[in-house]
């Protein structure tokens, strides 16, 4: 194995993140310990941001891994390639954090086949460690090596949801959308969009996340307020800018999108 730049995974700039609770404070319990933990959440509500300004705060390496439906075991753990010497072996994302002891985020979890999450297993109890078949080779994680894992519970089903044989390897965290006043705050922050214009945004949003299992799967993410002011800092006129990053992304049913538009008329008037 070559050696491993540590450094090209560690989080150089603080990533914002406004503290709800006392998520920052269980984290740091979890971490100390060594317990993996599992984020669940509506889409775009900030799992990733916090796991990021974690690893920060903890000076952590962090590695990300978008989990996809495709993903296989060897995505994960490594394989062998072949190159003009022969054939050499490729570590893969989980293999590299647990070499290395960094954070391992595998975003959306339950997107990839259960067979391949069973890999995690082993990591996740008093083993700590990962089976590199294919290689041969039992690699003991290193100390300060970490498993976390996202979903948001409200896509899951029967067919797609994570085993309890999972579950129950993970301390657990919920997520949600942050209230009416912090929720402006962060998109303010992030955008430096005047304060009272954010509030207008999150208005919107609390009308579309009212239409959730009403017509509409999803509500309008604090990522999607994020974009929209965004759009309105870069001069789009702010009905035009809520239309294409709060109405377009979410639906195609017109009746919603009607009542959202007439939403976005009135609050923006």
């Amino acid at each position: 194995m070559t050696d491993i730049n540590i450094n090209q995974y560690k989080i150089t700039e603080e990533p914002f993140y406004e503290i709800q609770e006392d998520e920052v404070a269980l984290y740091e319990a979890a971490y100390d310990a060594r317990l993996p933990v599992m984020i669940k959440g509506p889409t775009g509500c900030g799992k990733s941001r916090f796991i990021e300004h974690m690893a920060y705060k903890l000076g952590k390496p962090l590695i990300t891994v978008a989990c996809n439906e495709d993903m296989t075991a060897s995505d994960l753990v490594g394989r062998y390639l072949l190159d003009a010497n022969g054939t050499r072996w490729l570590d893969g994302p989980l293999t590299t954090a647990a070499r290395i002891g960094a954070i391992c985020y595998l975003d959306e979890i339950v997107e990839a086949r259960q067979d391949t999450t069973v890999v995690i297993h082993p990591l996740t109890d008093h083993r700590r460690q990962l089976p590199l078949d294919k290689k041969g080779e039992l690699l003991d994680a290193h100390p300060d090596f970490q498993l976390v894992i996202s979903y948001n519970p409200g896509y899951q089903s029967m067919m797609k949801d994570l085993k309890q044989s999972t579950k129950q390897r993970f301390t657990g965290l919920d997520f949600d959308y942050p209230d009416t006043k912090v929720e402006a705050a962060i998109v303010a922050k992030e955008t430096s969009i005047d304060e009272e214009v954010a509030g207008k945004l999150v208005k919107i949003a609390h009308t579309a996340r009212n239409l959730k299992g009403h017509g509409l799967d999803e509500g309008i993410s604090t990522r999607l307020l994020v974009y929209a002011a965004t759009l309105m800092n870069k001069g789009i006129e702010a009905k035009r800018a809520c239309r294409m990053a709060l109405v377009n992304p979410i639906t195609d049913d017109k009746d919603i999108r009607d009542t959202l538009i007439h939403s976005i008329d009135s609050i923006f008037a």
